[in-house]
Formats: structure tokens, sequence, C-alpha cells
């Protein structure tokens, strides 16, 4: 028997579970920060300890076996136990933290998300910062795969249990229309086609079925997942968009082209939150959320209403004290 033989190592258990989430060994090691040869050796390391074979990995995608299906179930509840008992050992101290992985919308990306990272990283001297930008959704996605500490999404209706939220920041949708459009009204609307925020995003569905919901039935040519790509369209007059006042913000050097305006129907808006895993950060995303609430302010909430009045008691912070 060699000396490692029968050994379980937690980094094996990780892998593991990575790779049977991902269903492919490259998206595993992506996922890690690994090589896919690393991730085939833990693999093959952690069955030799078990004695069973874990994963199909000759299939495409790779699939559990039934003895991986069982070990599944309490690979993940020992991960479980491992960030408890980091919380417990002084994890949840910011300056002790090593390795920090953050998920943010791209709505933060140009002016808060730098400036948080700058404040944390005063403090976290020893700290590794991995930054995700990418749609609620997908962020969402890769915290419940333990991929993200901590992650800044809108609030779409998911990860409720054993999640620890923050609401951060509500926003009203409003209509984006070419300077000079007129009055904004639902026939005049129709002078123009929209230019739809792309539906495969769930802040596109919600805005699809707002629109549904009020019998609201407009043509459109053009679904675009790039704030900036939509604004530009509206600026050029090619017609007009429902998006936040957020992505107007996101779209600086089409500002003077484009005006923003209420919705002429039933209002409709989101909230951000900052959300991580309950227990596993003690007090460090409380901190962070403190952090970015004056940011947003600054960053967002002042120059918004500096350019649309209208707008202000409509876009807030949330859950300042």
């Amino acid at each position: 028997m060699t000396a490692s033989e029968g050994r379980i190592s937690l980094w094996g258990i990780e892998v593991f579970v990575a790779t049977a989430e991902e269903e492919s060994l490259s998206a595993a090691a992506r996922r890690l920060d690994a090589s896919p040869a690393t991730v085939s050796q833990q693999l093959t390391n952690l069955e030799a300890a078990i004695g069973v074979r874990l994963l199909d990995r000759a299939a495409r995608p790779v699939r559990l076996t039934p003895a991986g299906e069982i070990f599944l179930r309490r690979a993940n509840a020992i991960l479980n136990e491992a960030d408890q008992a980091r919380a417990e050992l002084g994890l949840r101290q910011l300056a002790s933290l090593t390795r920090f992985r953050l998920g943010m919308i791209e709505d933060f990306d140009a002016e808060v998300t730098p400036r948080l990272l700058a404040s944390m990283g005063e403090e976290l001297e020893r700290c590794q910062f991995l930054l995700e930008t990418g749609p609620s959704h997908r962020l969402y996605d890769l915290l419940d795969a333990r991929a993200l500490d901590v992650i800044v999404a809108a609030d779409i209706g998911v990860g409720g249990e054993g999640m620890e939220r923050h609401p951060l920041f509500e926003e009203p949708f409003v209509l984006a229309v070419p300077k000079g459009f007129g009055e904004a009204e639902p026939r005049a609307l129709r002078r123009l086609p929209m230019i739809r925020y792309t539906t495969r995003h769930h802040m596109g569905r919600t805005i699809a079925a707002h629109l549904a919901r009020e019998g609201v039935v407009l043509p459109y040519r053009f679904e675009m997942d790039s704030y900036h790509a939509v604004m530009a369209m509206v600026a050029a007059g090619t017609g007009w968009t429902v998006l936040t006042p957020m992505g107007w913000l996101a779209a600086e050097r089409v500002h003077a082209s484009v005006e923003l305006r209420p919705m002429p129907f039933a209002p409709l808006s989101r909230s951000i939150s900052l959300i991580s895993r309950e227990g596993v950060l003690g007090d460090m995303t409380a901190d962070m959320a403190a952090r970015l609430r004056p940011l947003l302010t600054e960053f967002i909430v002042a120059p918004v209403v500096a350019e649309h009045p209208w707008l202000e008691g409509r876009l807030k912070v949330l859950g300042r004290e």
C-alpha cells in the first residue's frame, strides 16, 4: 500500500464536484484555474482512494456513475463544512483573506467596481482578486457552483435558501428615445421600431413580459445584448428602447443624442443585491455592501439625477442605516 493510497483530499473533492457540475474536464479546469491534466490526475487519485469509479470520463458529456451520484451528495456536504470551518477559523476577517472571487453585473464595470476593488485591496495586501463580469443569471450559476464567493447581481427570483442577501440599489425601467423625438406615448412609439435588449438575458425577458402584460405589441427589428450597441442605434435615430438608467449611463458617448422618458404604461423596476453563501464570509459581505452604497450614490445616482431630475426618488440606494 502506497503512502497516499486511501487518502481523500479536499482539493480532489472540489475537482470532482466541479467536473460533475460542468460535465467536462476542460470546463472544470477553467472554473478552478487549473490544467485539464491536473483535473484528470486529481480525479484518478480520488477514485483510487475511494476504490470506485465516480465518473464516466469517456462519455460526452462526462457523466456520473451510480457511485458518483451517491458521492456527489456527500461531497457537497464536505465542501459546505469546509467553508464553515474556514469562517470559524478566521477567514471571515478581511485581513486574513488570501483569495477572493467576485462576480459583478456589467453595469458597474466603469466606475463602481474598480473603486470597490481598490478599497478592498488596500486592506487585503496578500489577497488575490478574481473578477468575473456577466449577466445576472450567469453570476448566480457561478455562485451556486462555488466558482465565485460573492456576486452583485439583479434580483431574479433565484438563490434564496442558503444565501445571504444585502439589498443595494433600485432603478426603474425607462424609455430611451432619439433626441427631439417628441411626446413618447404608445401611439408615437409606433413611428420607429423598438430596439430590444436580448431576451437571452433575464432583464430582456423581464421587459418583454412586462410589455406583453400591458398589451403592448410593438414591432422590433433588432435584438442586442450590449447597452452600447442599443444606445448607439437609438442615438442614430434607428429606433427606441426600454432600458434602465444604468444602461444609459454606460453609453456616455451618445448621451447628447438620447433622451430618457418615463414609460407611458405601468411602471417597472429592478433591484440589485450583494449575495453570498450564508455564514461563509461572516461580516465581510455586510462590509462590502457598506462600501458599495456610497459609490452607487456618487457614481450612479448623482450623475443620472443631475441629467434627469424627474428620476430623483425613483433611482435609489437601498439598505442604508
